[in-house]
């Protein structure tokens, strides 16, 4: 009974992190962004806050802080002139 219950727990824990940010992928896609296929296309390794970026999610985080910004908006993408 025990361990049924543990391996749903465990799912549930690893599946969050992994989705956490996955809608920021979708959308970039959507927006016209075909070459952002996971993640990696703005963070180097594992992505987590804090964690180190690629050029690309430096310009982002830099945008942010420019327009003073609650949230990374991913139609500056369009301005973006790196890889």
């Amino acid at each position: 009974m025990r361990i049924p219950i543990l391996i749903a727990a465990a799912a549930l824990l690893l599946a969050v992190p992994a989705q956490a940010k996955m809608p920021w992928v979708k959308k970039a896609q959507e927006a016209g962004f075909a070459e952002v296929k996971d993640c990696k296309a703005c963070h180097v390794g594992m992505a987590k806050k804090g964690g180190d970026m690629s050029e690309r999610g430096k310009f982002l985080l830099d945008m942010k802080a420019k327009k003073n910004a609650a949230e990374v908006d991913l139609a500056w993408l369009k301005e973006y002139k790196g890889k």
